[in-house]
């Protein structure tokens, strides 16, 4: 058996790139790819998905569909939750305007039972649908084989 000598700067220079490889796929691991399928004729869908893209840790690709109903049918989607665009990600569904703080704890807790989360109707002020200091009161809602649950609750503005 051969042993191979090891320089303490060659041992650095190779923790140094093992630490380099790991943290790019840390990185790798936590952008979430989401495809979102809208009415090619509704914006606030596309100020959501600038919502999501902040940070860089999501990437959104939009899919212009002018049967929005098949969509959400398809995809299980209950229909008094119902919103403007449907969103797969990671095996889950995003039904409207949901923050992407919840989007991403529903990835990193992954739920026995959940399929997805909504925000039923485009409520004023949830991400996509602001308008100045304006917010209406909204709930994330679970949805899924294990039933309904309030998954994060807003306040309103008041204004």
């Amino acid at each position: 058996m051969h042993k191979i000598p090891f320089s303490s700067s060659r041992l650095r220079s190779l923790t140094g790139g093992l630490a380099l490889v790991a943290a790019l796929s840390a990185c790798a691991a936590q952008a979430a790819e989401l495809t979102m399928f809208r009415d090619p004729n509704c914006g606030c869908c596309l100020a959501w998905a600038e919502h999501m893209e902040q940070g860089e840790k999501h990437d959104v690709t939009t899919i212009d569909h002018p049967d929005m109903g098949s969509v959400k049918a398809e995809n299980g989607v209950p229909d008094d939750l119902r919103s403007c665009h449907t969103v797969l990600v990671d095996g889950y569904v995003i039904e409207g305007h949901v923050p992407a703080a919840d989007v991403e704890r529903l990835l990193a807790e992954r739920p026995e039972g959940v399929t997805g989360l909504a925000v039923a109707g485009m409520p004023m002020g949830s991400p996509g649908m602001e308008h100045g200091d304006h917010r209406q009161p909204f709930e994330v809602i679970a949805f899924g084989p294990a039933g309904r649950s309030v998954w994060a609750s807003y306040e309103g503005s008041g204004a």
